[in-house]
């Protein structure tokens, strides 16, 4: 402090004075308005907005002089924070002109603008206004609902609505606006009512004035209001009375205050929302209630206000100033949802709550005011009926939607008349202050009258209503709440500052505004006199109170803002006082601490510390005591100032001293607490004799019983002492305890309370001394007193219940205050649920182990009990985890366990241990820091994040050093995660291979040798047809590219993505020279490249992952300038469809995008968005689709010419928004278009194979895994229909509305009237497999079986029956089984016997059967079964299955090479042998296997002879799934992926670059919507680096395998989740870690979803595998060799290996390391050593403090220099724990862990203790003890050991010996009997028995 005599400047010391002025205010002058209203007139939509129209910049700039001259405005409010802590701000709303300027700032940090905001017109308003965003709409207003918090600014026509978040809204104002309220709900506005608007007519209704607005995207709806009627009966109307007005308008409790001016009454009502009956009872929908006129009303209101926004607004209406730009917004076709301003549209109300909006039709203006008369004042109930007013129903047309009202307002309270009616003006001023005790009051401010009303309400019991009181009027000119410390402000006529608390008056306040400087003040003679009556006038009002901050106009303009002080500063008193305020009735209450306000505040205030002195004395003053003559309270140190109550101003003590001042001194404490300090004695010096004092002699004091409190002291008592064993649980308030210790040693004395001073004196032996002064109470005054009914004559004890619960004694329920003894609640509950095992303790409201304390009478204590239920949702196994949860539930912290005493934290602790070793995976975040699990809290604590927005991201983001980049050009493949990669496959270079192989941006090596006879034109031309062949592989390496990357980069959003340019040029080695396809030596096909170029977008595209922040701007922005790039752009706009982005652009470009006709951009477009909106059946997708199918076309359509390839797209993607819905029209569309005829005119001619494909493909998945079960498709026949495509037959009649389209058949394809088996098998076959997958159903899948004559073969493609093997596996799912034998079972018998195996090598030959046929149909079905077996095992890596296909894979290439292949052809080999490397890249999906890589690389290398395009195409796919998203993800094996796989991977690849005939190349990238992450990457949250983790993974029992857990080493692909139960992360290197998945799947969905980033701790003592792969390194390890020794072989230097946290490395630094000649102190280290050792080793280093207390308070004890028995306390409390029966009964369960302290120490530290008292007994102790059973005065030398001594062996007080009547025991035996109802354990009773058996001296020990 700078000085701490420095005194206070004002009379109350109003805090510190500081000048005022609004920060808005100056920061206006420097705001470049000028300029940004310029800049804003030339963005054309501003003239939509300005508020004329009109406003050139001329407007603008006339504007800016009238600037000056415009009125200000601002208000303050309490600063608040995001987070929701305490924070010590102002913020400031300033409005001036067109500005808006908000503000934060306080005293003592500058003001600094946080928004500031201009609009185009005055503003009339600006406030602060929180809107409910609901997820439903319902009466619930807790239920699911989030805040937002806004800034509203309104303006004549429109109201703007800026969120915190960034949102803003502009809703219009259908009428002018007299004022706007914040409220809970929204907003409430008040229509301005102006003079012409009463109308000629006399029938009209009158238009409500309130409104309310519940969110800015809402309607606005007229407010309701209930009012009680004449005969208790309540009418529901609309707020129509133009006299009323609002003053006042309160969120909580959510009270609105109006005045009626033509009464000159102010009311108070109620703000709720509307309940249903109500909103019937007004819109007229209910039949009975009511009379006609209230249909008028509604329909007529409603017409009003929506024929306004339609623009044709009445002539006399209210309305005028409407403008009708707005009227845009009306109409439901008008695009409205989009329009920057939400008016009152019903799309706008469409939009919020999905209610369909109908079209309104505007009424004519007859219609629309032909209605009743109805005066809507709630005051006057005149009803007219006008002989019309039946005939409105009519008017009631069906398509008015009518405006339903959501706010009603219920009438609580109108003040009484008064007479002087005229004079009765609005309150200018309302507030809602409480008063100290908590009673709220509602006050108003009458100036004209000087009038401040006060009505002092309450909260009815079950909370639903407010009940008024009486009014009381103070005589005021302005007043101002101070919330912080209920009080409120008032500026009397006089000029006076008054403190009032409710109606009480506090005390005069005194700013002093001119004498600022403190200089003057000292020496002014008449500062305590100086009250206002010099500067009484300056004060003129009082305004923006804020906490306890108050600003003050003074009379010349300027203003002052002050501080209020606060009621106490120290912990302590406030503790107290909220203890006493508690028990005592408030009126008495209140009087107390408006005396204490008086005396803490009082000028020259105390300093902090005198705090408390000044708090005891006038505590005591008011008790009745004369503290005066009491020496301990003469004897505190006031620091300088005397209090007035203590004495008088004028007395000053002489400057000589005298003998009784150092009488004085000797007997003060402080003399006592030095004497028996450590110093005295090593000084030796004698101590003083002291003479008593003259007091104690001469006269006994009284108490004066006439004062405050005196009635009360028992009670005060009371709960004083309940503080004090609140403060014993708190280490940290040691301090305060010894202040509080001394008040209630006076108090219990004078109370005659035997019991409590031997309890304090037990805890304080030194401080509570045997004679000291005593106040008499007189008999007669004792009757006065009343000793309340919770007063116990036994001090509650809080460790003695913790003991008594320890030893599984009983123990009677723990006094208990509410809000002042929280900790002591939270212990005796913990430990009730904890050590007593009762699980009901902290779950219901009323426990049985506390007793309140409160004021009021016994019977209604149940209603008061503080409602504290424990729910949580998950089932809790154990008591240490229901412990741990409820405790974070309650808000208990770390911080406070490390605060709480250790003997009463050790069963928490305990209970944290338990918890720490097994916790939940789903537990929250605050739980998880609790057991100090950093790995699980931050989990859970990224698993609130948002996606994209978490930290994950950083942790797993790969930083490539930037030398780098600039030297390689970018291949597409810099951004994988290096980082876990190496992890995943750290013993070789594959990853760097993988990379090689797809690169696709680099020239390839052409390597041709010219020979002798070649000419070099030739050779030329060769080199460059070497190079077309290797560009064929070039072109497919992209495909393979997007697998590899997929979803491994986060875009950054300002630049565009970078897309690796696909190069097809060559370089001939030895001299490098360039070779290119372009120099015109040989023919290259034409658009050879434009498909590769569309994959290569792609492969970009796919490199996003879906959790990026991207945008529709971002998306447009990346579209290239030249045309060349126009495909690859199409092939991103696909890849953005395929993870999700595409959702976000806008209608508007995807319509011009297809609108330019570009093949490429309608096909990556239409895919794109269809896997966006996968399995939706949304329409405008379906309707855009449609427009490219004509078969999905009207018949009468205009036939669009729609390129063929854009056609099958548009058919998957029908197919792909359909997924699996079974919808009819569209599977009946796709039925007949499987079988589309070629037209007459060569339309449909031409790859009509694809087509047929994709109608079948498509059909598949809208019919997905349906089977039989297709609901109402019957009659279409799908499955015959579909296998009569298959096998062919006749043509059925075309049905449906396309059959005129085929009736003239084709010109040039002859077809006749069979069906084209070789165009529609593929998709049927397919078809049916997708329908009846894993259906099992066999009469289908015999339909699909190979034909097994030779006959029937002929008929049948080979590679026809590739597919109907695959399908007929597919539906046969169950029967898949991993070995050769089930892939040879597919082949029919003809084949198997004559067929050449694929091992043989010469060909059998036979006459009869074409062997052709056979061998080709050998392969192929054997390849069909293998895919078969590939989807069934996909991403499974099956052991099994790999085996069964690597064989398969062996042998084609074997066949390949033998001489029998010419037999079955080199194509259908390559084809079949590229179909088994699918299968096996399927299987082993995202593992990167070597042998898989081996064959993909040996395949990659073949270029020549039949190697085209598709089967590089197919290998390369292979190499990408094998390498799926770099190892993160996998295939999944659910219906919806195994549609996308079929679709990607279908068998036939094209043989040319740009061959779309079978199949079209587009849909190879739809593998993306079957890969899902599965990588469960570990990451140490200490180092924050990815590491290896031991994972145990359990599957769940299924047919073919029992359940069974496997380790993996992650991190590691985990299996498909559906298969597993749970997945364990095992010890003993980490922390243990369950994700049980029988609870559900979502947390590990969530977790891989964010890069599968699963958070691990190391344990103490470990490495991490990285480091020591064979755990051989760790300490443990090496400590446990010589485990005896294990204080000498514990370094403290290793202990960097156990442990990160640098308070106990620096303990290891500062204690464990010896340093020179200790001596002694060696012994200490080595004992720190091993604590040190123990603690880390059992990782629990938080025991480690209370090691280390153990051990000082044993050698303290020890030393005999205990002067508070706290410490043995814990001591004692810690042995009970460990010996209690339940600490027992856990470890039998769990013997391995858990035992806290597992060493000797606690049996050593026992042992000193016992032997320390046993000493002291043989040393004279025994005599002391003896004397202080029988009741007589000890020595002085021995109380502290005495009072240890009692404490540890629990002996009873004398005073409950004497009762148990032992003197007169003879034997031992008698004393057991005697001693078991007094729960005294036997070892003590071992001790005692000499002493009771009169035989003293002989101890037997």
């Amino acid at each position: 402090m700078s000085n701490i005599y420095e005194e206070k400047v004002t009379m109350i010391a109003a805090g510190d004075l500081q000048e005022f002025v609004p920060f808005g205010r100056d920061h206006c002058k420097h705001h470049p308005n000028a300029l940004n209203l310029q800049l804003r007139q030339l963005q054309p939509a501003s003239e939509l907005w300005s508020s004329d129209g009109a406003a050139g910049l001329v407007g603008s700039l006339q504007e800016v002089t009238i600037h000056e001259k415009q009125k200000e405005s601002w208000h303050l409010r309490k600063g608040i924070s995001d987070v929701g802590e305490e924070v010590e701000y102002d913020e400031e709303l300033y409005v001036a002109g067109n500005m808006v300027i908000w503000s934060k700032g306080s005293k003592s940090q500058a003001s600094a603008v946080y928004k500031a905001f201009t609009v185009d017109s005055p503003v009339l308003q600006a406030l602060w206004s929180d809107f409910i965003i609901s997820q439903d709409k319902s009466e619930k207003e807790d239920g699911s609902s989030e805040v937002e918090k806004c800034i509203c600014i309104l303006q004549s026509s429109c109201i703007n609505v800026h969120s915190m978040e960034g949102k803003d809204y502009i809703a219009s104002l259908p009428f002018q606006v007299a004022n706007v309220w914040p409220t809970k709900y929204g907003l409430l506005f008040e229509r301005s009512s102006s003079a012409h608007e009463v109308p000629p007519s006399p029938p009209r209704e009158p238009l409500p004035t309130m409104f309310s607005m519940l969110h800015p995207l809402d309607e606005i709806t007229p407010l309701v209001c209930k009012s009680g009627g004449l005969f208790g009966t309540s009418r529901v109307q609309y707020v129509a009375d133009s006299a009323m007005k609002i003053v006042f308008l309160n969120a909580d409790p959510s009270v609105v205050m109006t005045y009626d001016a033509v009464q000159g009454l102010h009311s108070l009502w109620i703000l709720r929302r509307v309940k249903p009956e109500e909103q019937n009872v007004v819109l007229k929908f209910s039949e009975q209630g009511g009379t006609p006129q209230h249909v008028a009303t509604s329909s007529s209101l409603t017409a009003h206000l929506r024929s306004l926004s339609k623009g044709d607004s009445p002539g006399a209406s209210p309305f005028q100033n409407y403008s009708s730009i707005h009227s845009q917004s009306r109409s439901t076709s008008s695009p409205s949802l989009h329009s920057r301003s939400p008016s009152i549209s019903n799309m706008a109300a469409l939009s919020r709550s999905h209610s369909p909006a109908l079209g309104v039709h505007s009424f004519s203006g007859v219609q629309r005011f032909n209605f009743s008369s109805h005066n809507q004042s709630p005051k006057r109930q005149s009803v007219s009926h006008s002989p019309n007013s039946t005939s409105n129903d009519s008017f009631l047309a069906p398509e008015v939607e009518p405006i339903v009202p959501e706010l009603c307002i219920d009438h609580l309270w109108t003040e009484a008349m008064t007479n002087t009616r005229e004079k009765n003006s609005p309150a200018s001023k309302v507030f809602i202050t409480s008063d100290l005790c908590g009673q709220k009051f509602l006050c108003f401010l009458v100036e004209s009258q000087f009038q401040l009303r006060c009505v002092k309400f309450q909260e009815s019991n079950d909370k639903t209503q407010l009940i008024f009181g009486s009014v009381t009027n103070l005589h005021a000119k302005d007043a101002a709440p101070v919330e912080k410390i209920d009080t409120m402000l008032v500026l009397e006529g006089s000029g006076n500052l008054v403190l009032y608390t409710g109606l009480v008056r506090v005390v005069l306040l005194s700013p002093v505004p001119e004498l600022r400087d403190s200089s003057k003040l000292h020496d002014s003679p008449y500062i305590d006199d100086c009250t206002f009556q010099q500067l009484g006038s300056y004060i003129h009002s009082v305004r923006d109170p804020v906490h306890n901050r108050v600003t003050l106009e003074l009379s010349n303009g300027s203003m002052v803002r002050i501080t209020i002080p606060e009621i106490a500063t120290s912990e302590l008193v406030k503790k107290c006082l909220q203890a006493i305020k508690s028990i005592l009735p408030k009126e008495i209450a209140v009087q107390m601490l408006v005396k204490w306000y008086n005396v803490h505040n009082a000028p020259g205030g105390p300093s902090y510390h005198s705090e408390w002195n000044l708090f005891v004395t006038c505590l005591m003053n008011l008790m009745g005591y004369n503290t005066d003559r009491l020496a301990w309270i003469r004897n505190l140190d006031f620091e300088g100032s005397l209090s007035p109550v203590i004495a008088p101003k004028k007395a000053r003590p002489s400057d000589t001293g005298s003998d009784e001042d150092w009488e004085y001194l000797l007997n003060s404490d402080y003399h006592q607490n030095v004497e028996s300090h450590l110093l005295t004695r090593a000084l030796h010096l004698n101590p003083l004799e002291v003479s008593l004092m003259k007091d104690d002699v001469l006269h006994n004091l009284t108490l004066d019983s006439s004062t405050l409190l005196f009635t009360h002291i028992p009670a005060i008592f009371f709960v004083l002492h309940l503080v004090y064993e609140e403060l014993k649980l708190n280490s940290l308030m040691g301090e305060g305890i010894r202040s509080l210790v001394v008040l209630l040693v006076q108090l219990a004395r004078d109370l005659q309370l035997e019991p409590y001073l031997d309890y304090y004196y037990r805890d304080y032996p030194t401080l509570v001394k045997t004679s000291r002064q005593t106040c008499i109470i007189d008999q007669a005054q004792t009757v006065l007193m009343n000793r309340p009914p919770f007063f116990t004559p036994e001090p509650p004890s809080i460790y003695q219940w913790l003991s008594s619960c320890l030893k599984g004694e009983g123990a009677s329920p723990y006094p208990y205050l509410s809000g002042v003894c929280e900790r002591s609640k939270l212990i005796v509950l913990s430990v009730a649920l904890y050590i007593l095992g009762d699980e009901r303790a902290v779950s219901n409201e009323a426990s049985q182990y506390l007793s309140k304390v409160t004021s009021a009478p016994k019977k209604s204590q149940m209603e008061q009990n503080d409602r504290f239920s424990f729910r949580h949702s998950t089932p809790v196994n154990s008591l240490a985890e229901k412990l741990v949860l409820w405790m974070t539930n309650v808000g208990f912290t770390l911080r406070d366990l490390e605060s709480l005493p250790f003997g009463v934290a050790l069963p928490i602790r305990d209970a944290i241990y338990h918890c720490r070793e097994q916790p939940a995976s789903e537990w929250p975040e605050a739980v998880c820091l609790l057991i100090g699990r950093q790995d699980l809290s931050k989990q859970a604590c990224e698993g609130n994040l948002p996606k994209g927005k978490s930290s994950v991201a950083q942790v797993l983001s790969s930083d490539v050093p930037s030398g780098t980049e600039a030297e390689e050009e970018d291949d597409g493949m810099n951004d994988m995660n290096q980082e876990v990669m190496s992890l995943i496959w750290s013993e070789d270079l594959r990853v760097q291979e993988v990379r090689r192989l797809l690169q696709s941006a680099h020239p390839v090596r052409v390597n041709v040798v010219q020979m002798p006879e070649v000419n070099d034109h030739e050779y030329i031309e060769e080199k460059e047809n070497r190079l077309l062949q290797l560009c064929q592989r070039t072109m497919a390496l992209p495909l393979g590219r997007g697998m590899f990357t997929l979803f491994s980069y986060h875009p950054v959003p300002t630049e565009p993505l970078p897309v690796p340019k696909l190069n097809l040029t060559g370089r001939a080695p030895p001299r490098n020279t360039t070779v290119d396809l372009n120099s015109g030596n040989i023919d290259v096909p034409p658009n050879m490249a434009c498909w590769a170029s569309f994959h290569n977008g792609v492969a970009a595209g796919l490199k996003i992952a879906p959790a990026s922040q991207i945008d529709s701007a971002w998306i447009v922005y990346n579209k290239p300038k030249n045309a060349e790039l126009a495909n690859e752009y199409a092939g991103f706009l696909m890849a953005l469809g395929l993870n999700g982005h595409l959702t976000k652009l806008a209608t508007l470009n995807i319509h011009d995008y297809l609108t330019k006709g570009h093949e490429m951009t309608s096909i990556g477009l239409l895919l794109g968005v269809s896997a966006a909106k996968l399995g939706t059946m949304d329409m405008s997708i379906t309707r855009l689709l449609s427009i490219h199918i004509p078969a999905l076309l009207p018949p009468t359509s205009t036939e669009l010419d729609v390129p063929h390839n854009v056609q099958v797209a548009a058919v998957i993607g029908i197919g792909l928004v359909y997924q699996g819905t079974a919808h009819r029209h569209t599977a009946e569309v796709l039925l007949a278009e499987i079988g589309r005829p070629p037209g007459p005119e060569m339309e449909y001619c031409t790859d009509r194979e694809s087509y047929s494909l994709a109608a079948g493909l498509a059909l598949g998945m809208v019919c997905l895994g349906h089977g039989s079960n297709l609901i109402g498709m019957s009659d279409l026949n799908v499955p015959e229909q579909l296998y009569q495509y298959m096998v062919g037959g006749h043509r059925r009649f075309q049905a449906g509305m396309h059959r005129e389209k085929h009736k003239s058949p084709s010109y040039q394809i002859k077809e006749g009237d069979t069906i084209n088996v070789d165009v529609t098998c593929p998709g049927a076959t397919l078809a049916l497999a997708m329908i009846y997958l894993k259906t099992n159903n066999r009469s289908i899948a015999d339909w699909l079986r190979a034909p097994d004559t030779m006959y029937l073969l002929d008929f049948v493609k080979p590679e026809f029956l590739l597919l109907r093997t695959l399908a007929r596996c597919l539906i046969l799912w169950d029967d898949i089984l991993p070995n050769s034998k089930w892939v040879d079972s597919n082949v029919p018998q003809i084949i198997r016997e004559n067929s050449i195996s694929l091992n043989e090598t010469e060909i059998p030959s036979s006459e009869d059967l074409n062997l052709e046929t056979l061998a080709q149909a050998h392969v192929y079905i054997i390849a069909g079964a293998c895919l078969s077996l590939g989807f069934r095992f996909a991403g499974s890596e099956n052991l099994a299955a790999f085996n069964c296909l690597y064989k398969f894979a062996k042998d084609f290439m074997k066949c390949l090479s033998a001489p029998t292949a010419s037999v079955t052809g080199h194509y259908n080999l390559e084809t079949c042998l590229s179909v088994v490397l699918l299968s096996l890249a399927m299987v082993m999906a995202g593992s990167g296997n070597l042998k898989v890589l081996q064959l993909c690389r040996f395949m990659h290398k073949k270029t020549g002879g039949e190697m085209n395009y598709g089967f590089h195409l197919a290998h390369h796919m292979a190499l990408g799934l094998l390498f799926l998203g770099g190892g993160r993800y996998s295939l999944s094996t659910s219906n919806s992926s195994i549609a996308a796989l079929l679709c990607a991977l279908y068998p036939h690849f094209p043989v040319h670059s740009t061959d779309n005939r079978y199949h079209l190349q587009a849909l190879r990238h739809l593998y993306v919507l079957a890969a899902e992450p599965r990588l469960l990457v570990p990451v140490d949250v200490d180092t924050n680096t990815p590491c290896y983790a031991l994972l145990e993974v359990t599957y769940k029992g299924t047919q073919w395998y029992e359940e069974t857990t496997e380790e993996l080493m992650a991190p590691t692909l985990l299996p498909e989740l559906h298969l597993l139960k749970q997945i364990k992360v095992k010890g003993p290197r980490y922390w243990e870690l369950l994700i049980d998945l029988s609870k559900g799947i979502h947390h590990l969905k969530s977790i891989l979803s964010k890069d599968g980033v699963l958070y691990v701790k190391l344990r103490a003592g470990q490495l991490s595998y990285k480091e020591d792969p064979m755990g051989w390194q760790s300490l443990l390890a090496q400590t446990v060799t010589h485990r005896n020794s294990e204080a000498r072989a514990f370094k403290p230097e290793a202990i960097s290996a156990f442990t990160s946290d640098p308070a106990l490395l620096s303990f290891a630094e500062y204690f464990c390391k010896p340093t020179v000649n200790l001596g002694q102190k060696q012994e200490i280290l080595d004992l720190f050593s091993s604590i040190l050792y123990e603690c880390v080793t059992q990782e629990n280093p938080e025991m480690l403090p209370a090691y280390i207390a153990i051990d000082q308070a044993v050698r303290r004890l020890e030393r005999r220099e205990m002067s508070e028995t706290f410490e043995l306390w814990q001591i004692k409390l810690v042995l009970e724990f460990f010996s209690s029966r339940s600490h027992q009964e856990r470890m039998q369960k769990i013997p391995s862990r858990g035992l806290f302290m597992n060493s000797e120490f606690l049996p050593v530290m026992k042992c000193t203790v016992d032997n320390a008292l046993d000493q002291w007994l043989q040393a004279g102790g025994d005599v002391c003890l003896h004397s202080y059973l029988s009741g007589q005065p000890t020595e002085e030398s021995h109380l502290s050991m005495l009072a240890c001594f009692l404490i540890y062996h629990s002996v009873p007080t004398p005073g409950q010996l004497s009762a148990g009547g032992l003197e007169g025991s003879m034997s031992f035996s008698e004393l057991l009997l005697k001693f078991k109802q007094l729960k005294m354990p036997v070892r003590a009773l071992l001790r005692l028995a000499p002493l009771l058996l009169g035989n003293p001296q002989s101890m037997v020990l």
